[in-house]
């Protein structure tokens, strides 16, 4: 220790440093439990909406099937869902309503950021840990899936309990555990799978040596093997997804906007924050020795790898991005926001040792009553506070957006909505067209506003056939059907019936065209892209008009 004017036995008395950073007395169990029973809260917030959206209608009434029903269906359509259906069979078991759907969900959610919060403290000190484990729980894309009847919250805890096994196994050379996780997580959905290359970037990155190296490429290799059947199959099934559009820049922005904040001001702090957080920690990010990680040299790959390797595979090949497929790279933001905040509250307190010396150097111990203050390392509790205080900021200032998405609106669409208006007006026997087929959802979502009801063209029901929405008569045989019925219902696609498009399969435009031809529109109730109309035959052929001048329906 430099002598700054002070007595020698002055000096002694000074207390050594601990070797453990200043916050490590922090209980480590709050460290993970605050960020865990924030997101219990608002994930437990508005969980029941009064409505499934086409998604989390396809969740609920797959699991409901048999083991045997899924396991033939996952050979023909929605192979890298299998796992997480036949896991929500057995909750559904239990009790089968959309708030038991995405209870699963919002544990995979609470357990994410519990273990943000553990990476945080492990690679930093426990403060790190629980503001960033704490930014995870508020930030609204976590949210948005934490309450959502799909895979993609429970992958992201998978992946998360990976990248901890994976600090695990550096450090004492078992990784059973890393891959028996990791191979779970990827068949809850196969694209879980691009954290294998964050993580071998995160081990070049630590230096870790060839001992490591073998253990993790033995267990990554095994992870990789156990994938390689739902590769076949899904890729047999790459049809599902022809609907997706190559990234642009602006996906990257939107992405970023959904990792570090939606919100402006909340955004450029969090961004400003991760960029010093990297760059801080990107001349030591190699880790403090040989083989040992940091923070950024985790986070970062996280973060970027994933994203960026789907997003790259989708400019040369049919695309597969999709945000959501990347979910858990948003676990890697806070972490690097929380780093770059430790860093800038350690700036802070730098400075103000500094001036402490120099005023003891100016004044001498005399001149200084409070010496003794200024040289012992400062607590960690009022940078800690202070760091809670502005996490705190972030939900309030998001608040409107959080409040917004519980808000059945705002998913892609609102089939229990769409069930009210269709049980507003069918009567016991009436007939029912679903256009194109995948409308069925609402029917097999919400089976009380159809009871009674024909469907006039289903030959065969989804959980017989192996299919999503059953399997549909062929065109010839639409016309008899439809003969002789006097009025049918019509689900459908809102584009459908403008003529913005057309269906592909010969029985849905044999559908489309007898209704065009024969019928007129009674009555109609829009639901967001879906409407449900009232068809009827004219009672005399003068009440016939062309297609492209119906009258005018009646809305209910």
């Amino acid at each position: 220790m430099v002598n700054v004017g002070l007595p020698v036995e002055a000096v002694e008395a000074v207390p050594a440093p601990s070797r453990k950073p200043p916050g490590a007395r922090a209980p480590r169990a709050a460290v993970a439990g605050v960020p865990a029973a924030v997101m219990l809260a608002l994930g437990l917030w508005g969980l029941d909406r009064g409505g499934m959206w086409r998604d989390e209608a396809v969740s609920f009434q797959v699991s409901g099937r048999t083991v045997p029903q899924i396991w033939r269906l996952v050979h023909g359509v929605d192979a890298v869902h299998g796992l997480y259906y036949v896991l929500m069979h057995a909750v559904l078991a239990l009790r089968a309503d959309e708030v038991a759907l995405r209870l699963p969900s919002v544990a995979g959610a609470v357990a994410t950021a519990a273990l943000v919060a553990e990476v945080g403290a492990r690679l930093a000190r426990p403060r790190v840990g629980l503001w960033a484990g704490l930014l995870y729980a508020v930030n609204p894309m976590a949210g948005h899936y934490a309450q959502e009847g799909r895979s993609y919250a429970l992958v992201a805890a998978g992946v998360m309990g990976a990248t901890l096994l994976l600090l695990r196994g550096a450090e004492r050379g078992t990784w059973w555990a890393y891959g028996l996780v990791l191979a779970v997580t990827c068949w809850l959905h196969e694209f879980a799978v691009l954290v294998v290359a964050a993580h071998g970037v995160s081990l070049a990155l630590a230096r870790v040596r060839g001992r490591v190296w073998l253990g993790w490429g033995c267990a990554a290799g095994a992870v990789l093997l156990s994938l390689l059947p739902m590769v076949v199959v899904s890729r047999a099934q790459a049809a599902q997804v022809a609907w997706l559009r190559r990234p642009t820049p602006e996906t990257v922005a939107g992405l970023a906007r959904q990792f570090f904040g939606a919100s402006d001001g909340v955004y450029w702090v969090c961004l400003g924050l991760a960029v010093v957080g990297l760059a801080a920690g990107a001349a030591g990010w190699r880790g403090p020795r040989r083989g040992e990680f940091a923070l950024a040299g985790v986070a970062a790959p996280l973060t970027v790898v994933p994203p960026a390797a789907l997003m790259l595979v989708s400019q040369s090949s049919p695309p597969l991005y999709v945000d959501r497929y990347v979910l858990y790279a948003l676990a890697g933001a806070p972490l690097l926001v929380a780093a770059g905040g430790e860093w800038a509250a350690g700036a802070v307190g730098r400075l103000g040792r500094l001036e402490c010396l120099r005023c003891l150097g100016r004044l001498g111990y005399l001149g200084c009553p409070r010496w003794l203050g200024c040289l012992r390392p400062r607590r960690a509790h009022s940078g800690t506070l202070l760091g809670l205080l502005a996490v705190a900021l972030v939900p309030l200032q998001q608040f409107p957006l959080l409040q917004q998405d519980r808000d059945p609106a705002r998913r892609p669409d609102d089939l229990a909505a769409i069930a009210r208006a269709a049980a507003h007006g069918v009567r016991k026997g009436d007939a029912v067209l679903y256009l194109p087929a995948y409308t069925r959802n609402t029917e097999l979502a919400y089976p009380e506003a159809f009871r009674g009801t024909r469907d006039l063209v289903l030959a065969r029901a989804g959980g017989v056939s192996g299919t999503l929405y059953g399997v549909e008569v062929p065109a010839p045989e639409v016309r008899s059907r439809v003969a002789g019925v006097r009025r049918v219902w019509v689900v459908a696609d809102r584009s459908v019936l403008a003529g913005r498009w057309t269906p592909r399969d010969p029985g849905e435009r044999a559908e489309l065209d007898v209704l065009r031809r024969e019928f007129t529109v009674r009555g109609e109730a829009v639901r967001g892209r879906t409407v449900v109309r009232l068809y009827a035959r004219p009672l005399s052929p003068a009440e016939l008009r062309p297609p492209s001048l119906p009258p005018r329906p009646v809305r209910w």
